[in-house]
């Protein structure tokens, strides 16, 4: 497991403590889920620009739909 040093601006990291204490969860698992969320995100859409560029739009749509569930979840 590697660790990653961020410096943020002071109100930003207070409100990021503070959801991360709704959340029920350390800032540094915060951070982890933001994370996986942001990767989700991307491979999603380097996956949807693939299908796209080989002309299927059902399986963009398909993927898409993927993603918008995912993110009702939160």
């Amino acid at each position: 497991m590697a660790t990653l040093t961020i410096r943020l601006p002071d109100e930003k990291h207070t409100r990021l403590k503070e959801l991360a204490q709704a959340r029920g969860v350390s800032v540094n698992k915060l951070i982890e889920e933001l994370s996986t969320i942001a990767l989700v995100e991307f491979d999603t859409y380097t996956r949807f620009k693939v299908i796209a560029a080989n002309g299927d739009p059902e399986e963009g749509l398909k993927l898409l739909a993927k993603l918008d569930a995912l993110t009702e979840e939160k």
